[in-house]
């Protein structure tokens, strides 16, 4: 073979073995590529998480809250229970309000209900009877029973104790309700429940 011919065939077998350099190459760097993600896992559109900003269920003194453009502070908590279900109940600054108690409620009965209350002033209502009505909303007698309760902050009761409540039901998330604490006097509030999304909690500092 003459020499132009030897440096032909080394030229051609240095381009063959780039090439297949190059291959192994792109193999190797498709290979490491990570993985596109996985889709986003089902989630529960009624989940606690999802109605509110921040978990109201870890609501206590100091916290603000912010409900349909008004800011409250979380003056005191009650802590309730009977038997194996338990709630809480958190007083609100009622600085907007003059002389109107405003309360926010937490259950889970199973699912997570938040219900804003504003003081009611009873008049001739009376607990015991089967449906009221308030400012032509009729509400149906729902629950009757006692728990036990103990105070944190600032909620105008005393540390511990018990309260006697009765219930009721109205359309569209409208509640009434009376208390009596320590067999002192009825209290009755209105409630409306807390739509998703309408209500930011602000945890306080400590």
């Amino acid at each position: 073979m003459s020499v132009n011919g030897t440096v032909l065939a080394l030229v051609l077998a240095l381009i063959v073995l780039v090439v297949a350099l190059v291959v192994v190459l792109i193999v190797v760097l498709s290979r490491r590529r990570p993985a596109p993600p996985a889709p986003a896992a089902p989630r529960d559109p009624f989940a606690p998480e999802q109605s509110v900003a921040g978990d109201p269920r870890t609501l206590k003194a100091g916290d603000m809250v912010e409900y349909l453009g008004t800011r409250y502070f979380v003056r005191g908590s009650l802590r309730l229970r009977e038997g194996g279900f338990t709630w809480s109940e958190h007083l609100l600054d009622a600085d907007t309000i003059e002389g109107q108690k405003v309360w926010l409620s937490v259950e889970e009965d199973p699912d997570l209900e938040v219900v804003y209350w504003t003081e009611c002033d009873m008049g001739d209502m009376r607990p015991g009877d089967r449906s009221i009505t308030v400012e032509g909303v009729e509400y149906r007698r729902d629950e009757h029973g006692t728990a036990d309760y103990t105070s944190e902050g600032t909620t105008g009761v005393g540390v511990q104790g018990r309260v006697e409540y009765v219930d009721y039901e109205g359309p569209g998330g409208r509640y009434l309700s009376f208390e009596q604490y320590g067999g002192g006097q009825w209290e009755a509030g209105l409630g409306e429940r807390v739509p998703a999304g309408t209500m930011t909690i602000y945890p306080g500092s400590g």
